[in-house]
């Protein structure tokens, strides 16, 4: 059945290169909690959906998760040259293809020709946004940001699925459908996978992970599902699922006022309009909503740094305050856990003052021997 859903999202990307890696659409500033009284919307109990989730629903997420295995399959080498990354190393890049899940999927990995076999590990540039990702743009010029990360890692670029990767001018879509936070897991941990095959030099039992907007999210929720993500950096990334921010998108999704959010039309057209047509229980949303929500697999997270503007008006700052909170109760201090947040700070990490700094201090842990 086909459920009618506007096209939530177009394009994230603002005229300047730089601020092109990370931006998304304007949005309403409005953060606010549904009105207590406003409980039904479309025929849509909202209590229901947003009631606290239990220790059952959790559960059967991690066992969910226990039960996959996303390895690559039928790894392919489709572009193999020489580059170079941050200010000078050289370095060989492959884009591959490879099949996760039944779905052929492409990525892109950057192995530094001085590595040892073996010996090094692995950082994941999870992209923002729903247009895909640009090796030959937005990759490198990360790359130069964090110059002196640049000839310790392996680098493992994910597509994610029914999105296109880019490179010179060529374009390699992966199969789809598209599932924005979830699917995207399974992506990318299927493309370390196929980096052990095309780069020697990849160490898959250390991986950290580098996220802006969605690809945070992404991050995070790798975390919570193998200990073998030993970091996530992560910009102003969506945390809980279950939270007022949702719910007011929720709101203005069965209002017919739906706002421009990566990710939104598909939670919405496979969902929640077939949960509002009784054709989907409850039990499932709420399922749906439960593993993407990282926050709620806090106790399973490795060490987290976020940065996270408080002016945002694309994944407000109330997402990493739910965080804050959840690890503060946890007890997790400042060697496992960090949050920075920046007054009038915005989705774009150039507005958050030191942001980069601080997050490349932290991914150079990993090369001391501390994560």
């Amino acid at each position: 059945m086909s459920y009618p859903v506007a096209a939530f999202y177009r394009s994230i990307f603002l005229p300047l290169v730089a601020v092109l890696l990370f931006t998304g659409c304007e949005v309403s500033n409005s953060v606010d909690s549904i009105d207590e009284e406003q409980k039904l919307v479309g025929g849509v109990d909202l209590t229901e959906i947003f009631a606290e989730p239990t220790k059952a629903e959790i559960q059967t997420v991690l066992l969910d998760w226990t039960s996959r295995n996303p390895l690559a399959s039928d790894v392919n080498v489709v572009v193999q040259e020489s580059i170079t990354i941050g200010t000078g190393t050289a370095a060989t890049l492959s884009i591959v293809s490879h099949v996760v899940d039944g779905l052929t999927h492409y990525g892109a990995i950057i192995q530094p020709v001085s590595l040892a076999s073996g010996a090094a590990p692995v950082l994941v540039y999870s992209h923002g946004g729903d247009q895909g990702v640009s090796v030959d743009g937005e990759t490198l010029l990360l790359l130069s940001l964090f110059p002196d990360l640049a000839p310790h890692f392996v680098f493992v670029v994910p597509s994610f699925r029914d999105e296109p990767l880019s490179y010179k001018g060529k374009t390699w879509k992966s199969e789809g459908p598209a599932s924005p936070w979830d699917g995207d897991v399974d992506d990318t941990f299927a493309l370390i996978d196929a980096a052990t095959t095309v780069a020697p030099a990849t160490d898959p039992t250390r991986v950290a992970v580098l996220g802006f907007s969605r690809g945070a999210g992404v991050g995070m929720l790798m975390s919570a599902r193998s200990q073998s993500i030993r970091q996530v950096l992560g910009f102003f990334g969506p945390t809980d699922f279950y939270g007022p921010f949702v719910q007011e998108v929720v709101t203005e999704i069965l209002e017919g006022t739906p706002r421009e959010l990566p990710g939104l039309d598909f939670l919405a057209e496979n969902f929640l309009f077939p949960y509002q047509a009784g054709d989907l229980s409850l039990e499932r949303i709420r399922f749906e909503l439960t593993k993407r929500s990282a926050v709620l697999f806090a106790d399973r997270l490795s060490n987290l740094q976020i940065h996270h503007g408080t002016a945002d008006t694309i994944v407000p700052v109330s997402q990493a305050q739910r965080m804050i909170d959840v690890m503060q109760g946890l007890g997790r201090t400042s060697d496992t856990f960090e949050a920075f947040l920046y007054e009038g700070g915005d989705h774009n990490p150039f507005s958050l003052e030191g942001s980069l700094p601080l997050g490349g201090a932290f991914m150079s842990l990993m090369l001391d021997g501390t994560s």
